[in-house]
């Protein structure tokens, strides 16, 4: 049987050539089967990046050019991710909230935008979808003062702050930047913060990283639904996007699921008696396993599956699950609780990076 490779950014699968000429060249629209994430750290693989832990919350820094941008899709500008563990506990959420406010202050001044300046905080996503209710949540608690600043009664150290959440175009048939562009317009802010629910590639990474970046940000672009962007480019002020993954889709758990398996394999090799040929020997924590399991381990496990690198592994299980309505978007049970949680932290570090007497 003869096929035909063909590659798309790091991606590469077969098609079989049923022409049988060698030489033949197609050309196929292989957007549709980009990942599904939100996060610049998650596509900059091999990339320049700067990194630094601070009591055990991991900032990565991330500037990207348009040549880089190009390649991975994304807009060329600043990407901030901080990386923690679980923020129910009260003194780890105020620790990252902390950090994410001090980092979000010196964004801002990266940005040119001074003490004074207006801002317009616009919190996106739909409030009766919980994994997708961020943004509205955020809204509720943001410390708004353009109406005080209207009666002349703000107090120095605060900034003339409005807030708004548009819905979803679902729901209002109006696109949501054109929302956010007439309320511009009519409000004249210097400067616009957008907050919204984002999806990642990486289980371990679901309600436990937070993105920051001054290049706007295409609302539904991580799970398939892209509307258009809100942006400098679109509004003629600077945007600053923050947004937490609460979704990952089936392919990404299949695939972790997949790299877990063999991390428990490569324990079990060198933990039990190879004669017995067990695998099941109970439970056992792998997120912090360095494991280097060879390809001829991989085969032995899972055949030609195993001889896959990860991203044709990816795409494999994408066009398995794709066609038939099984690529689902999934949140963890606990969702509501921490969505509680995060929206408390965002819209704390909100209020104490544009309000200095917060």
């Amino acid at each position: 049987m003869n096929f035909v490779r063909y590659y798309f950014n790091n991606f590469s699968f077969l098609v079989n050539n049923t022409s049988g000429d060698d030489e033949m060249n197609h050309e196929i629209d292989l957007g549709k089967y980009q990942l599904r994430t939100d996060l610049a750290i998650e596509a900059i693989d091999g990339f320049e990046k700067e990194e630094k832990i601070i009591d055990g919350v991991k900032i990565t820094n991330i500037l990207i050019d348009e040549t880089v941008g190009k390649r991975i899709n994304k807009k060329e500008g600043m990407y901030v991710t901080i990386e923690f563990k679980d923020i129910t506990d009260y003194s780890n959420n105020k620790k990252v909230m902390d950090i994410f406010a001090e980092r979000l202050k010196k964004l801002l001044e990266e940005e040119g935008i001074s003490k004074e300046a207006n801002c317009l905080v616009v919190g996106l996503g739909n409030l009766l979808s919980t994994p997708d209710s961020l943004g509205p949540l955020v809204i509720d608690n943001v410390l708004v003062t353009s109406h005080l600043f209207m009666l002349g009664e703000v107090e120095e150290g605060f900034r003339c702050v409005s807030a708004f959440a548009p819905g979803v175009t679902g729901k209002t048939g109006i696109e949501t930047s054109e929302l956010v562009k007439s309320i511009v317009m009519a409000n004249k802010p210097d400067f616009v913060i957008v907050v919204d629910a984002l999806a990642s590639q990486s289980v371990e990474r679901v309600n436990k990283t937070l993105q920051m970046t001054n290049t706007g940000i295409h609302p539904g672009s991580g799970v398939g639904n892209s509307r258009k962007e809100i942006s400098k480019d679109t509004l003629g002020i600077p945007v600053l996007a923050i947004g937490v993954p609460t979704v990952v889709d089936a392919v990404t758990i299949v695939s972790d699921t997949i790299n877990y398996m063999y991390k428990h394999y490569s324990y079990t090799k060198e933990n039990i008696d190879k004669a017995s040929n067990k695998l099941i020997i109970g439970g056992r924590n792998y997120l912090k396993s360095d494991v280097n399991i060879d390809k001829e381990d991989k085969k032995k496990l899972f055949g030609m599956v195993g001889n896959l690198e990860d991203e044709e592994l990816r795409q494999l299980i994408y066009e398995v699950l794709t066609p038939i309505g099984y690529n689902l978007m999934v949140t963890p049970k606990e969702v509501d609780f921490v969505i509680q949680k995060l929206s408390d932290l965002i819209s704390n570090g909100i209020n104490k990076a544009l309000h200095k007497n917060v």
